[in-house]
């Protein structure tokens, strides 16, 4: 019997991730958290890729350390403790990939938020250093203010893209309570 594949915004991303990666890639976490996304994406890439993990707040990073130290994973991963709206100040390689898991840190602060302003300039910036082919996701929780903000800049900025450069899908669970997380994917054209 096979599972259900449309489930919840995390689960596509995740397995738009499997799709677009390889052994070798150069990816980015724009949001490590708890560090769940920093370890499935440099499970992802192997020890040949690299990942960027970028967060503001020092226990998010402490935590994913911790993770990657447990599966031995720290020499290809870099913790960067600043807003992923400088990840031009640290990303110097053209990127496969980057991933946002927007919002608040589960089980820390809910008045530390992603802010849209913020997120659609990290947006920008990663446009310029995707390579062709490569997919910017974007997991949009929208469940608080902040959070309806930056999904209304989100969706303004990525509906404005050319579409000669960019596949931009928007996906939503229009059935479901309580402000599901959607989707946004920019897939930059060849």
């Amino acid at each position: 019997m096979k599972k259900n594949f449309f489930t919840n915004s995390m689960n596509l991303a995740k397995e738009i991730c499997k799709i677009k990666l390889s052994r070798g890639d150069i990816v980015v976490d724009a949001t490590a958290g708890n560090g769940n996304d920093t370890v499935f994406l440099a499970e992802l890439v192997g020890e040949d890729g690299k990942v960027y993990s970028f967060d503001v707040q020092k226990s998010a990073l402490e935590k994913t350390k911790e993770k990657l130290k447990e599966k031995n994973m720290k020499h290809f991963v870099q913790l960067i403790l600043d807003g992923h709206e400088n990840l031009d100040k640290y990303v110097k390689e053209d990127i496969q990939l980057i991933m946002f898991n927007l919002g608040y840190l589960p089980n820390g602060a809910r008045n530390i938020t992603t802010k849209g302003e913020t997120t659609v300039i990290a947006v920008k910036k990663a446009l310029q250093i995707l390579k062709e082919n490569g997919i910017v996701i974007l997991v949009i929780y929208h469940g608080h203010e902040e959070g309806k903000e930056e999904k209304i800049l989100l969706k303004e900025f990525t509906s404005s893209l050319n579409q000669k450069q960019y596949n931009v899908i928007n996906l939503s669970f229009t059935n479901q309570i309580n402000n599901p997380p959607e989707l946004i994917c920019i897939e930059k054209r060849l």
